[in-house]
């Protein structure tokens, strides 16, 4: 075994082609020991334990490994807290470095600090990179420096950068003789505390068809003609950098929903209280209803609006919600129920294939009104219309409403023209100074 090694520490990037990270480690001239931690602190508060995204890191983490172990090398899976993982590992290897490409979110900001402290006491250098986004959040900046609030501007900055270089292309998949020799088995997934789920996550379809056609298909939710790339970008089985340079040249609406996914993430670092409050802190006075009985009604599906209620089927049964139908259930939930949107949140959060918490924040902030570059609190959709317009044969309602139409299906909740009103009110009322 070599005296000295670096550890490659994979996290949202598991895949082992165009790798930022896994690329600067496997060409720093050490033998390269790669790990990945199931974070206890993120498993502990998982209430499902058959949760479909905790067995799809484990398939991947097996793929990754099938293909290290056809070189006589393998990955070291751990369980538990991260600084407890890297004080064991630190103590036991003479490391030089550790590698890992960087993350945006709270939890993991507040985590990586105290990685770096750890690592800094020991004389060990923790290196990070850019990999999960195309531009972080100091790179696309207004003109005074300070962060974009609304869309439009932003993503035309974006796309300036975007088209005057051409993202950085990392092979790591051509430097797989630099990981440290050695056969390691991963822990059965029934020792991190989770079974296998039945959930089925689909494959991403990122090909010429679907980009092309994605502009006039993408509101249609049946029979779903889109790329399915969320989870996939959401822990890196794919590189963004591959798929912004694809859509850049087939489909710029396409390109514009990457747009957002890094909008959010931007708005989520300079502004991390938008976690637990309103964007806009003047809906801070807004009153919800907050009606238990109906907020069950909407998780459940029994709302009596069929194109909400077929939306959160799909979402019980699969993990997956069509983004034309999250944008109408949410709509529904905070203005013709007004509930609070972080109730809505969370249920998304622990539901969601694809969760990721810039972009649930954001897409739940702008559909209650009280994000920034939200709808205007007076735009509300109404179910029924958005049902004629999307799904005009009924095609997806009756996919997953089988008492449809049926004297068994419920009347709706609320009536949409009261409701309407109702919501105008409130939020009229909380705007008052």
């Amino acid at each position: 075994m070599h005296d000295i090694i670096n550890v490659f520490w994979f996290r949202r990037d598991l895949r082992l082609h165009d790798n930022h990270g896994l690329f600067e480690a496997l060409r720093a001239g050490r033998p390269v020991l790669p790990i990945f931690i199931f974070d206890t602190t993120i498993l502990d508060h998982l209430e499902d334990k058959k949760d479909a995204r905790v067995s799809f890191i484990y398939e991947n983490l097996q793929i990754i490994n099938k293909i290290l172990s056809a070189t006589g090398r393998s990955l070291l899976v751990l369980v538990g807290k991260p600084t407890d993982i890297i004080s064991k590992l630190i103590s036991s290897n003479k490391i030089e470095a550790i590698y890992a490409n960087r993350d945006y979110e709270p939890y993991a900001l507040k985590r990586d600090l105290e990685i770096y402290k750890l690592l800094l006491k020991k004389n060990i250098e923790f290196k990070t990179f850019k990999d999960q986004v195309i531009f972080e959040s100091e790179e696309i900046l207004k003109p005074d420096g300070k962060p974009y609030t609304v869309f439009t501007p932003y993503s035309r900055k974006w796309k300036e950068a975007f088209h005057l270089k051409s993202p950085d292309h990392f092979p790591s998949e051509n430097h797989m003789f630099s990981f440290l020799s050695g056969i390691a088995e991963i822990p059965d997934l029934n020792t991190i505390g989770f079974s296998p789920s039945e959930i089925v996550v689909p494959e991403a379809r990122i090909n010429h068809d679907i980009l092309k056609h994605y502009q006039e298909r993408r509101n249609q939710p049946f029979p779903g003609q889109t790329s399915l790339t969320g989870i996939h970008l959401r822990f890196g089985t794919i590189s963004i950098r591959q798929l912004a340079m694809t859509a850049g040249t087939i489909s710029e609406t396409y390109l514009n929903e990457l747009i957002w996914r890094e909008f959010f993430m931007q708005i989520l670092v300079h502004f991390p209280y938008v976690t637990d409050n309103n964007f806009n802190r003047k809906y801070d006075r807004l009153i919800w209803r907050n009606n238990e009985a109906e907020f069950d009604r909407w998780c459940n599906g029994t709302t009596g609006y069929p194109l909400v209620d077929a939306g959160m089927r799909q979402l019980n049964q699969t993990g997956l919600m069509h983004n034309r139908v999250r944008m109408v259930t949410a709509g529904f939930l905070t203005k013709h129920l007004l509930i609070d949107w972080r109730w809505g949140e969370a249920y998304f959060a622990k539901k969601l294939l694809d969760f990721e918490l810039s972009s649930n924040n954001g897409n739940w902030q702008w559909a209650a009104g009280t994000g920034c570059d939200a709808a205007p609190y007076f735009r509300i959709f109404n179910p029924t219309e958005q049902a004629r317009k999307f799904d005009p044969q009924a095609d997806y309602v009756r996919f997953w409403i089988q008492e449809y139409e049926k004297p068994g299906y419920p009347d709706p909740v609320v009536d949409h023209a009261m409701a309407r009103e109702r919501a105008i009110a409130a939020f009229r009322e909380a705007l008052k100074s």
